[in-house]
């Protein structure tokens, strides 16, 4: 039962409005999607906190957090699925996006030698941009609509397993 497992640990609405600092926030912020769990709003969720962890940026919660209310889905599972691109992750999930643009653009991908520093980054980021940020869009796209896809039909299917129970327990009744 995921969904009691993740309404167990998130806020209700009271719990929320105690919240102080969000007060500044205003009242859209108390918007009931972006803090419920519904088929829509855990769906676009993942959409949104897949598709923000594969865009380089810096602030990719907060960027997480602003798309979740743009399109009023679960504000929690955007803003924590982010964190699959984390310091151990992102660099071979960038890599991978390096990857796959170079390869939609048709760029050779010899040995990389990384080096942490800003000189490398200076001279080899000329090079490697392009693909990088291409592979970036194409992977957050396709992760984003995977996991949007993923629980929503992990979701009805779930709903279709409860009412089958539902109705062989009520059929089991009525027999007896």
């Amino acid at each position: 039962m995921p969904k009691k497992a993740l309404k167990s640990i998130m806020p209700s609405a009271a719990r929320i409005r105690e919240i102080k600092s969000l007060h500044s926030l205003g009242e859209w912020i108390y918007e009931p999607n972006l803090w419920h769990l519904n088929r829509y709003s855990a769906s676009m969720a993942f959409f949104v906190g897949l598709f923000v962890a594969f865009i380089p940026i810096p602030g990719q919660m907060p960027v997480a957090a602003l798309i979740a209310m743009l399109v009023r889905c679960n504000l929690p599972l955007s803003v924590c699925l982010v964190w699959i691109t984390n310091p151990v992750t992102m660099p071979p999930l960038f890599f991978m996006a390096y990857q796959v643009g170079a390869l939609l653009i048709d760029v050779p991908v010899g040995k990389m030698e990384f080096e942490l520093s800003f000189d490398w980054l200076g001279s080899q980021l000329a090079d490697i941009w392009q693909p990088f940020l291409l592979g970036c869009l194409v992977c957050a796209l396709f992760f984003g609509s995977l996991g949007y896809f993923v629980i929503s039909l992990l979701w009805r299917w779930r709903v279709s397993v409860q009412w089958n129970a539902r109705k062989r327990r009520r059929a089991a009744r009525q027999k007896s």
